[in-house]
């Protein structure tokens, strides 16, 4: 399914949800979304993408997720990517895992666009064996309880659902996990995204958070809306801490992306020296978790440890 400018469905106020116009979004970004978001397949671990920054510290977290399992004297492992895309991160997670000494891991990823799903099979071809399906997150996911080690939900696939499934959500992917949980959304302070590609790709678009709408039109012609609600760090906590309590939260970029280069901004570029990117980190540590500044971070990352 595609939408176009001169087509685009009527609506007045608040819609709902409807999965089908994320998976056309998601669909009709294809390949693009893979190069926007992940970068090359062949260089896993380089992070050096337009979200470099938050893609190092969410792999912190992803890698110090596995080496706790493993000192747990875990030598299998079970992995869910709930909303997986194109597969880089559990494709990431896998090859880190197997790198690691685990005997055996078993990946599942699912997501709500085709594309997306056609691209992580081919992605993760020869690779290994994963196992990937079409999904809708709202719905109750087949996964036994506790039967995954290590779920991940990242970047904007929270994002992408109504608030009044938020709480089924949470509790959904805190069931299906044994231990460790990571989730990331975007944040109600975060910088303007279109979300399927780079905002050149865009002609005009607009957030409207009262009703969890996205609109977006793109230079050539398409136009694309979806459901798109921006969350607060208190109010991202409250979905998982009933479940698994001691959850914490680490704002993802707060300053980088304020401080990149723009293609259609480009005066004599200031020398972005090594010094410049340590006071830069310097004061990502320092606001990340902070009150102050985390709901103006790109992302927020929430760790949810489910094995208490």
């Amino acid at each position: 399914m595609r939408l176009n400018a001169l087509s685009k469905p009527p609506h007045a106020g608040a819609i709902a949800h409807d999965p089908i116009e994320t998976a056309a979004a998601y669909d009709v970004a294809g390949p693009d979304y893979l190069a926007y978001a992940d970068g090359a397949m062949n260089s896993l671990f380089t992070f050096d993408g337009r979200y470099s920054y938050a893609d190092q510290l969410v792999w912190q977290q992803i890698d110090g997720a596995l080496t706790d399992l493993l000192a747990r004297g875990q030598r299998s492992l079970r992995i869910l990517d709930a909303g997986c895309g194109p597969g880089t991160w559990l494709i990431r997670t896998v090859t880190r895992a197997h790198a690691l000494g685990f005997d055996h891991v078993e990946a599942t990823g699912f997501d709500i666009s085709p594309e997306m799903i056609r691209l992580a099979r081919e992605n993760a071809a020869f690779r290994g064996h994963y196992q990937f399906r079409t999904g809708d997150l709202t719905a109750p996911l087949p996964e036994e309880t506790g039967s995954v080690d290590l779920t991940l939900c990242l970047y904007g696939v929270l994002n992408h659902l109504p608030r009044d499934r938020h709480e089924q959500v949470a509790a959904e992917l805190i069931r299906v996990t044994s231990c460790h949980l990571l989730a990331t959304v975007r944040t109600v302070g975060s910088l303007p995204t279109i979300f399927v590609g780079s905002l050149e790709k865009a002609r005009s678009f607009s957030q409207d958070n009262s009703a969890d709408r996205f609109e977006v039109d793109l230079v050539d012609g398409r136009h694309l809306e979806f459901t798109s609600h921006l969350f607060c760090a208190a109010e991202f906590k409250a979905l998982f801490e009933p479940h698994a309590p001691g959850t914490t939260l680490l704002g993802l970029d707060v300053f980088h992306s304020r401080f990149a280069a723009h293609p259609c901004w480009n005066p004599e570029v200031l020398p972005y020296s090594s010094l410049f990117e340590q006071e830069l980190c310097k004061l990502e540590e320092r606001c990340g978790c902070d009150p102050v500044f985390i709901d103006r971070a790109a992302h927020i990352l929430l760790h949810a440890d489910c094995s208490h």
